[in-house]
């Protein structure tokens, strides 16, 4: 191999490295807007980070399809109660696996929550997510989150498991 070659490969190489982390830099950054957009009761700024006809499913409370039921969901009464009363949506870093324009994950969501009495926040929920996002023209977008209450379900709990495919598992319907 020339001098030549072994530069395009070394400069292919690190194209190919430095794209990879990119991907993982703006999913990461896609995920940690998600708190403050919901806490701050941005319902559009919330929705705007799923694609048009994307998912969001809070087992087993509520199942969202598209940014319009996001965004209802931020301005409905019962997440405004939440915001008005003192609440945190923490979201830890993801795991996160990139295939081509799409990738997969698992993380932790924290919902904390004030005591204004005690003069303390709680944790008021731990849950498990799993993700599917999807390269668009607009950069990474959500196209699947399921968040599930670590509650002791066993199915939960597999949503944070190494995945055997590559692909994060997701409880079963109506759990």
């Amino acid at each position: 191999m020339s001098e030549t070659d072994e530069l395009r490969a070394t400069v292919d190489m690190l194209a190919s490295r430095v794209r990879a982390l990119e991907d993982h830099l703006e999913i990461m950054q896609l995920v940690a807007q998600y708190g403050p957009a919901v806490d701050s009761g941005s319902g559009d700024a919330a929705a705007s980070l799923w694609t048009d006809g994307g998912t969001f499913d809070a087992v087993p409370q509520l199942s969202m399809r598209g940014r319009e039921d996001i965004s209802g969901m931020v301005h409905g009464s019962g997440h405004q109660s939440l915001i008005s009363n003192g609440c945190g949506h923490v979201l830890t870093v993801p795991h996160i696996t990139v295939a081509g324009d799409e990738a997969t994950g698992r993380s932790y969501a924290l919902n904390i929550r004030w005591d204004a009495e005690a003069d303390r926040f709680w944790v008021a929920r731990v849950s498990a997510n799993t993700w599917r996002w999807v390269r668009t023209p607009e950069g990474w977008r959500i196209r699947e989150r399921v968040n599930a209450n670590l509650d002791g379900t066993g199915e939960h709990r597999a949503m944070l498991a190494p995945p055997e495919t590559g692909t994060p598992s997701r409880p079963p319907e109506g759990r």
